[in-house]
């Protein structure tokens, strides 16, 4: 069965929220699937509940309610006040309105040692998969005294203390039984996680496929932090290779980088054009080269050049002369890093020595590149997409009124994006959106959130301006998609 971290199930989250899927659903279907494994083990007895002031602890509060009947007892690690998130809340207060004992343990010593060992069942709902580093009190003594008990434990998701994707932990319940949701986790995996887990069955909560397939605001989350001691350049440093035949092209991609939060943005255009992009801002950082167009003597400057930046985005404006696409044969071996936009699409590219790559193509270059036309029909067309990633060592990202993604192992789309958005520039302004998450971050999830927001941002354009949007629209809405 699949296994995915964390960060994944907390997207899923995010991304049923979006679908419309509220995550007090989502907690009343975790909660009742606890309560029926209780059920499925006894059918009286003292059930004693420990629960968290998260999420993980809301899902606990439901199951309590549907062990009314039995002899439930309720002991939450905290004050109710600091209850953190609005579901959690609302299944605390509706616990409030039964007969059930609800006890706030703020202090270790305040534990009834003796009607936890008493208990024939336990449920651990302390912490879920968020936890990181040193276990406080009082729950480290409420994770000793679990393990410490006679009693049947049921883990919540992920036992207490448990890393869920795998990492070292300090302690963690170790549990008879572990209900977790959706899918395993990566943690539950590896080698001696049994000892902590128990037997693992995987609970359907409700989560459409959907929410895993298309990509949602849920996986744009981990593009929309940075540390508060970041310093320039932390973020990224991005270097456009694009014009001559054109200069707005490379222009859009840039300024969509700089709105992307890449620190610096570079672009290394042809004489002739430099001076025209380097009037659209001046946040831009412009590189003249030799001539009219990209040739090989510019190697020798662009080498430099990437070298001092995480990621290059290569293609837009260029135009499709014989000496320029030979430049661009011999400089995409020297990205670490690269997204293949436009004139630089070429088959030949992709033989020039592996990097880590995305490309970009509409449907016409995806021919281009592959040499056939991309299916009509969706799953065709899913399965073309990996097929072609997964040979090429690339991911791929193919622009179409629905975005496909992949990199050979998973597929994903994104169905962000309206009509207006076939306005010329669009697909630069992806194009620059895409590096600037991949300066930082892996191809795969840099492709996915790019397609997403540079959807996002169009329909928030569509909405003022329809059909008459620019590219510079899309560009001036992604830091409203990409608020923290």
């Amino acid at each position: 069965m699949d296994a995915i971290t964390s960060v994944q199930m907390a997207a899923i989250d995010a991304n049923c929220e979006y679908l419309g899927i509220r995550r007090l659903q989502l907690m009343e279907n975790a909660g009742a699937a606890i309560a029926n494994a209780v059920k499925s083990r006894i059918k009286s007895g003292k059930v004693v509940i420990l629960a968290g002031k998260g999420n993980n602890g809301g899902d606990a509060f439901v199951a309590a309610r549907h062990l009314e009947d039995f002899d439930t007892t309720v002991l939450l690690l905290g004050k109710k006040e600091e209850i953190k998130t609005p579901e959690a809340q609302l299944n605390w207060n509706a616990l409030e309105r039964t007969s059930i004992p609800l006890i706030s343990v703020t202090d270790a010593a305040m534990f009834d040692q003796n009607m936890i060992k008493k208990a024939s069942v336990i449920i651990d709902g302390i912490f879920g998969t968020g936890i990181r580093g040193k276990i406080k009190e009082p729950e480290s003594t409420a994770i000793d005294l679990i393990n410490t008990s006679d009693a049947f434990v049921i883990a919540v998701d992920v036992p207490s203390g448990f890393d869920p994707d795998g990492r070292k932990f300090e302690k963690a319940v170790q549990a008879d039984m572990t209900l977790t949701f959706h899918k395993l986790k990566k943690g539950m995996t590896k080698k001696g996680a049994g000892k902590y887990t128990g037997d693992v069955q995987v609970i359907d909560i409700g989560v459409p496929h959907e929410a895993e397939f298309f990509v949602g605001p849920g996986d744009i989350q981990p593009f929309l932090t940075r540390p508060a001691l970041s310093h320039k350049g932390d973020a990224g440093r991005v270097l456009v290779i694009g014009g001559g035949a054109y200069s707005g092209a490379p222009a859009l991609a840039a300024l969509a980088a700089l709105r992307a939060g890449a620190d610096i943005v570079t672009v290394a255009a042809p004489k002739s054009v430099s001076d025209i992009i380097a009037s659209f801002s001046p946040n831009l950082i412009v590189r003249a080269l030799s001539g009219d167009r990209l040739v090989e003597e510019d190697i020798h400057v662009i080498s430099e050049l990437i070298k001092k930046h995480d990621v290059v985005v290569i293609g837009m404006g260029l135009g499709t002369e014989g000496a320029t696409l030979e430049a661009v044969k011999k400089i995409v071996p020297l990205c670490m890093k690269a997204v293949i936009d436009a004139d630089a699409l070429i088959p030949d590219v992709l033989k020039a020595g592996h990097r880590e790559i995305i490309v970009t193509p509409h449907a016409g270059e995806m021919k281009r590149l592959s040499g056939v036309d991309v299916p009509e029909d969706e799953n065709r067309k899913l399965a073309f997409v990996r097929d072609f990633a997964k040979d090429n060592d690339l991911t791929v990202l193919l622009k179409g009124r629905m975005d496909v993604i992949s990199d050979g192992i998973e597929v994903r789309a994104s169905r962000t994006g309206n009509a207006g958005m076939t306005v010329g520039g669009t697909g630069d302004v992806l194009a620059g959106l895409t590096g600037a998450l991949f300066a930082k971050h892996d191809a795969f999830s840099a492709a996915c959130a790019a397609a997403f927001i540079n959807g996002a941002a169009g329909d928030l354009a569509f909405t003022e301006f329809g059909y008459g949007l620019l590219a510079t629209d899309v560009i001036d809405r992604i830091p409203e998609v990409m608020k923290p």
